[in-house]
């Protein structure tokens, strides 16, 4: 798999800021990639990037084994 078809999560995200979406699809609005991952910490699930290209990267809070 090429690196540019890979998914990153958590700590794996490079961008600084993200545009962050709940797991029940509320709009956080644009956050730091340390703030989002405190917040997806905090429901005890994962930050992934849904959408790296989008400016900023457009990342989910969600269960990573689903």
């Amino acid at each position: 798999m090429s690196t540019t078809n890979r998914i990153r999560v958590n700590r794996g995200i490079r961008a600084s800021e993200l545009r962050v979406v709940g797991k029940d699809g509320e709009n956080f609005g644009v956050m730091s990639l340390e703030d989002a991952l405190k917040r997806a910490e905090e429901v005890d699930l994962d930050l992934i990037e849904i959408s790296p290209n989008a400016k900023p990267p457009v990342a989910k809070i969600m269960d990573h084994g689903k």
